[in-house]
């Protein structure tokens, strides 16, 4: 029972961060203009909702090209994407054991350097992997004069890049502990995963005076049921497997951005992304050896 409390009062520490982090970030609405909703709003899980795979991979990667780790460390981001991809679902210690070790590797660089280089990698590596449905459906609510955030176990700064580039509100993200400026390598709270994640929105939803039986959440994974749960619509986004069915049980809509074969509407994608992916990861090694 300790270690249940322990856990909740750590979820909901990480959802109270990444609500200031977000608010102290994000853009006051325009409230002089007409068509303004400001107690309405959208909030997007990222990996593989927002954007085809993991975006702390696709990090991952831009910072294995400029020698922040090596390449066998590389190599456990990417075996955690291929289970993510054909497995079409996160595993909750995979998360927290890789998004941890990413944040060994910057512990002691100034924040703005690594921000610096997550817009690099943005352009690089992950602006021609946004699903361009799933970013119809935020131009959707922004069009209506909602606020739409990001929710992702990512690393706020990453989260709020994204964000930024797509024109959105801002991000609810994971928050990463720093003094003066530099990253001390560790978490304030816990990963934004799960329930976390739903406390998050309760948060800012407190915060900001949105009334959540009018907003909605989008996510493709089973772990995010707690933040779907907490809106008044929600919708499944190229769920996997047991999202597809506990949205087909509570009513919830589904929308489904992959193509081409079964497998990918089911959630598991075929070999071919599998072995894409160990092309990238053997074209990280190349890069070393240069």
């Amino acid at each position: 029972m300790i270690e249940e409390a322990t856990a909740v009062d750590r979820a909901q520490r990480a959802g109270q961060a990444a609500a200031a982090a977000a608010v102290a970030a994000g853009e006051p609405p325009p409230s002089e203009a007409a068509d303004v909703d400001l107690t309405a709003a959208a909030f997007f899980d990222v990996d593989n909702t927002m954007m085809v795979g993991a975006s702390i991979f696709h990090f991952a990667r831009g910072l294995a090209a400029r020698k922040f780790f090596t390449t066998s460390d590389l190599a456990g981001f990417a075996w955690q994407q291929i289970k993510f991809r054909i497995g079409g679902r996160e595993d909750k210690n995979g998360i927290a054991g890789h998004r941890d070790t990413a944040l060994s590797f910057v512990a002691g660089r100034p924040v703005d350097e690594v921000v610096a280089l997550g817009e690099e990698i943005y352009d690089e590596l992950m602006a021609d992997r946004i699903w361009a449905g799933t970013r119809a459906l935020a131009q959707m609510h922004l069009d209506a004069g909602q606020r739409v955030w990001l929710v992702t176990a990512t690393p706020v700064e990453l989260a709020l890049i994204i964000a930024r580039r797509l024109g959105l509100t801002g991000a609810l993200g994971t928050v990463a502990e720093s003094v003066d400026g530099h990253y001390t390598g560790r978490l304030v709270g816990e990963i934004l995963h799960g329930p976390a994640k739903a406390h998050a929105v309760r948060a800012l939803a407190a915060t900001e005076g949105l009334d959540l039986r009018r907003c909605t959440a989008y996510s493709d994974s089973v772990n995010d049921v707690p933040m779907l749960s907490a809106v008044g619509t929600a919708v499944a986004v190229n769920p996997d497997a047991e999202l597809r069915d506990v949205a087909k049980e509570r009513g919830w809509q589904i929308r489904d951005f992959r193509t081409g074969r079964r497998a990918a509407r089911i959630g598991v994608p075929s070999v071919l992304g599998a072995g894409a992916l160990a092309g990238a990861v053997a074209a990280g090694v190349a890069y070393r050896r240069r």
